[in-house]
Formats: C-alpha cells, sequence, structure tokens
C-alpha cells in the first residue's frame, strides 16, 4: 500500500460536491445518449463501477476515452502488450460504444476491455477493488481527478503518456488550480509530446524528473504495405470513377455546411468531383440527412450503401451514377479514402474545437488543408505548415485552396510528399514511451 493518501482539501471537497449535484444531469445524458444511439444501452453499469463479469486482477490498465483515442493508442498499447510477453495481462477501457469497437478491430483478444467508471468516488472504488489494476496509464488530456488520486492512494502507478497541454488548456488548469495542481503532482510519469508541453505542466507544479519529452506516439501509425491497393478497390466499389476526390474528414456541426458550400463551387471548374464527408461523430448522419438534400438533393449517399451487404441492393435499385457527394457512416475505414483523395480537409477547425489529428492523410502523402483552430495538434501542424505539407485556410478561403490544389495536381503531390517525409522524421515515440513505462513498472 502506498503511503499517499487522497488529500483532503478544499478543491476536491467541491469538486465532489458538484458532481453529486450533477449526477441527475449525468443519467439523464446517459439515458438520452441511449434513445439516440442504443449501444449505449446495455453496459451503462460498468460507468458507475459495476461490472458483472469476473476479471484478471492485476492488469496494466490503460484508459483511452474515444475512438479516436483507442486508434491513436493501439499500436503503443500492442506495444506494451508484447513488452510484458504475458507477465500481466492489459486492460482497455473507453468512455464510448464506438471506442469499444475500436479496441475489439485493432486489439481483439489481446487485451481485456469494459468501460471506465465516470469520476464518481464510488465508482472509481468499486472498479478498482474488482479489477485491482497494477497500475495506471492515462492518454493525453484524460486527467480525472478522483480517478488518479483514488488509484495513487492504493499504490498504484499513475501514468500519462503522448501527454499534451496547450497554452489554452493550461491557461484553464491555471484558474482551476484548486483543484488540479495536486491531482498533477500525483502522476508519477509524464510522457510529453514536446518540450513546451513538459514546460506547461513544469509550471503547474510537476516535478521535472517526473518529465519526459518522447515526441507524438501517433506518427507511429502503421501504414499497410497494400494501401494504394485498398484505395483502387474501395474506388471501384464507390462506382464510375469521377475525375477526382477530396475528403473531408472530422467534421462538426458548423463546417459541413461550409464543406459543401465549397464543394460545389469546385464542381463548376472539376467536373465529376466527389467529396468524401466523413463527420467526427458518423451517429450524425441522420442529422446530416436534412443538409445533404437542401444542398445536393439526388445526388449523396452513404459510404454503407457503396461499400458492405448493401451495395448490390442499392446498386440494382439504379444508383450507379457517380455521386457527388459519399458520407462516411463507419469506423475505422478513413485510412484508404485518405490515400484516395487528392486533397484532405481535417476538421474541428474551422470552429474552436482545436482541430483533429493531420498524421493519417500526411502519412499517406495526401496534401492537407485545416482551418485557424488547431491547438490541439499544434506541433504536428506547424511541423506540416513548415515543411509545405499543410496550408491553413478559413471558411472563405476553402474553396480557392481546394479549386487550387485540385488545378494543380503537381503541387498537392509534392504537399504530399513532404508530408510523408515529416511523419517518417517523428517516428519512433512509441518505443521511448514504452521504456519509460517499463522502468516505472520495474520500481
Amino acid at each position: 500500500m502506498s503511503d499517499f493518501k487522497v488529500p483532503s482539501y478544499p478543491g476536491l471537497v467541491l469538486y465532489r460536491c458538484l458532481l453529486w449535484l450533477a449526477l441527475p444531469f449525468v443519467l439523464l445524458g446517459l439515458w438520452w445518449r441511449g434513445q439516440r444511439d442504443p449501444a449505449y444501452r446495455p453496459r451503462w453499469r460498468e460507468c458507475f463501477g459495476s461490472y458483472s463479469a469476473a476479471s484478471k486482477q492485476g492488469a496494466i490498465w490503460f484508459h483511452t476515452a474515444s475512438a479516436g483515442e483507442t486508434i491513436a493508442a493501439a499500436p503503443t498499447i500492442r506495444a506494451l502488450v508484447e513488452a510484458q510477453d504475458q507477465l500481466a495481462p492489459v486492460l482497455v477501457t473507453t468512455m464510448t460504444p464506438t471506442g469499444s469497437e475500436q479496441v475489439a478491430t485493432l486489439l481483439g483478444e489481446a487485451v481485456e476491455h469494459c468501460y471506465a467508471p465516470y469520476d464518481f468516488p464510488f465508482a472509481v472504488q468499486r472498479f478498482l477493488e474488482h479489477m485491482q489494476p497494477s497500475a495506471l496509464i492515462l492518454m493525453e488530456t484524460e486527467i480525472w481527478p478522483n480517478l488518479v488520486l483514488q488509484a495513487k492512494a492504493q499504490g498504484i502507478p499513475v501514468m500519462l503518456v503522448n501527454g499534451r497541454l496547450s497554452a489554452k488548456s493550461a491557461r484553464g488548469y491555471q484558474r482551476f488550480r484548486w483543484l488540479a495542481n495536486r491531482v498533477l503532482r500525483a502522476f508519477d510519469l509524464i510522457a510529453c509530446q514536446t518540450s513546451e508541453h513538459a514546460q506547461r505542466f513544469a509550471q503547474l507544479g510537476v516535478a521535472q524528473s517526473r518529465l519526459q519529452v518522447v515526441g507524438n506516439v501517433k506518427y507511429d501509425l502503421n501504414i499497410p504495405a497494400d494501401i494504394e491497393a485498398q484505395a483502387r478497390s474501395v474506388a471501384l466499389q464507390l462506382g464510375p470513377p469521377p475525375q477526382g476526390y477530396w475528403i473531408a474528414a472530422s467534421t462538426h456541426l458548423g463546417e459541413e455546411e461550409v464543406v459543401l458550400r465549397a464543394h460545389l463551387t469546385a464542381c463548376q471548374t472539376v467536373p465529376n468531383l466527389t467529396l468524401l464527408l466523413a463527420p467526427r461523430h458518423p451517429n450524425r448522419v441522420a442529422e446530416l440527412a436534412s443538409l445533404l438534400d437542401r444542398t445536393v438533393p439526388d445526388n449523396w449517399c452513404r459510404y454503407s450503401d457503396l461499400i458492405g451487404p448493401k451495395a448490390e441492393a442499392f446498386s440494382d435499385a439504379g444508383s450507379e451514377r457517380p455521386h457527388r457527394v459519399v458520407v462516411v457512416d463507419q469506423m475505422g475505414v478513413l485510412l484508404p479514402l485518405f490515400a484516395l483523395a487528392r486533397v484532405a480537409f481535417v476538421g474541428g477547425s474551422l470552429i474552436p474545437r482545436g482541430g483533429h489529428n493531420p498524421i493519417e492523410p500526411a502519412s499517406v502523402q495526401t496534401a492537407v488543408l485545416t482551418g485557424p483552430h488547431h491547438f490541439n495538434f499544434a506541433q504536428v501542424y506547424a511541423d506540416l505548415v513548415a515543411a509545405g505539407a499543410c496550408e491553413e485556410i478559413d471558411s472563405g478561403s476553402l474553396v480557392t485552396a481546394l479549386q487550387d490544389l485540385l488545378g494543380q495536381p503537381e503541387r498537392g503531390q509534392a504537399m504530399g510528399r513532404v508530408g510523408g517525409q515529416v511523419v517518417a522524421a517523428n517516428k519512433g515515440a512509441t518505443q521511448r514511451t514504452i521504456v519509460l513505462i517499463q522502468a516505472e513498472l520495474s520500481r
């Protein structure tokens, strides 16, 4: 048992009181999600630390909240499983059904999986008593006060890998330092993406001895050797070949309308151009249907209509012409679509969400466009922009940038090549992270 005790200080007491006040709204939100997405219903009790199935105790617990984080963390988790060589099981927790699906798809039986408990003290305690993990590894920004402090109090090493702290987030932590500082100081290791992130953690009170700079594990993406063949296969299934594809990936409400306007304008100079529209949350397709019906009536379809069991019936119904917009309504299919596209716009960046990961399109040598709000991946975008692999645009200049790249294919190809070089130059963070994790586990 650790000498560390869960501190009782005003900030934590206030946080826990606020959690109790929020509990009815959390339950209502969970019920509402279950109405919109039935996948939330069967295992909702796990969110409160109630697990019916027996689990292997003493596992190394790796927490990734969402599908995106799971995809990014999968190479690190696989490397950890291999490094442990069955010495200890690995448990991966998520907080969404799509994250759960990605664990099954990417990691299979190599790991155990369940939902992570919400950050209520009783839920966290139930989880810890049931699972009795030997270590807790959090990903990027998943810093939950009760989770960290209660695990630490039970002698469980607590680590944050691929840690990042933007300037905006650092200001937020400073405002809530009455709660955050003691939580951050409880970490045994924070493996940061950049020295700037490490400096911000240090300014919040984390000891330098617990901070390491290892790079971004998301650069260690495994690209299949046959990715070009996969892209060609998808193109055949999408129907008669258009003049070209471009993709708008990980888009949010407020971005799709801008993207569709830019697409229709570009179609005036690039006939038979197809947009692959991939919302960040595929279950928003029903929400997008009315916008698509207004913008491209009778000229859009779902990706699953063309790829998968419904494709033959869809073709028999007479839908054999190229579709102006294909809405990607499946998870885990973007890599060959990035390889197929001539230009990739990465969403969450025209609105102040902080942007999403541009490494996948860069890794398959596709030119990248981003909006001005990309602080979640500030260093990655800075590297890509500096190399000439990425262009920053806004809502008004998206169409101009798109037309320029489509009209000058050699320029887009050059951007793609240097993007691939940036990705290759930044690989290696996964192995450095594993070395640090093993060192902490052996203490």
